[in-house]
């Protein structure tokens, strides 16, 4: 499979193409990598996304290795390699059980999580699945985090879902990674 919107050679961009380049490069991310290369076809979108995935990967309501564990539940539900490939390392830099990353690559639901992974991870689940999130399951959230901690888990779903789907639509390839890549899972 290849990408269908690779790399674009500097000397080839846009003046506005240029300009949502570098403030990638120039931010908290340090390179135009993973889905802001295909975004680049689109700088205004591009510059509009990249500010809200700063915020939500670096500054979010509940913090950097809870925001992990929901990028890589999004990941796994999109079958999402290039996601998988950058977060499963910071995942478990940011201290996620090298068990409970397993399970969600596998598709299993972790065993051994604290409560707080829990509600992270079953709100994802739920939000992905279904479509919406159980009373009971918005209420653990909502009990950790408050709104705005529920809306930011909320986003970080919504936005890491826009990334996936931007990926899978020009397949985009995953760059290498200390990450085994995600396995196919059973139909169903």
């Amino acid at each position: 499979m290849s990408e269908r919107l690779g790399p674009i050679p500097h000397e080839l961009m846009t003046p506005l193409q240029q300009q949502a380049a570098q403030a990638i490069i120039d931010g908290p991310r340090g390179a135009l990598y993973g889905p802001f290369v295909p975004l680049l076809r689109s700088p205004e979108m591009m510059a509009h996304a990249q500010r809200l995935g700063e915020y939500l990967r670096y500054r979010s309501a509940i913090g950097t290795r809870l925001s992990e564990l929901a990028i890589l539940v999004t990941a796994r539900y999109w079958d999402q390699q290039v996601e998988w490939a950058i977060h499963a390392p910071i995942a478990a830099q940011e201290g996620i059980a090298a068990e409970v990353i397993d399970a969600i690559a596998h598709g299993r639901r972790p065993d051994g999580m604290a409560d707080i992974e829990a509600a992270v991870y079953d709100f994802c689940v739920e939000l992905q699945r279904d479509k919406r999130v159980s009373d009971a399951t918005y209420a653990a959230a909502l009990a950790h985090f408050g709104e705005h901690g529920v809306v930011d888990l909320m986003g970080l779903n919504g936005y890491y879902t826009f990334l996936a789907m931007v990926m899978n639509g020009a397949q985009t390839a995953p760059p290498p990674s200390a990450a085994a890549p995600l396995p196919d899972l059973p139909p169903g």
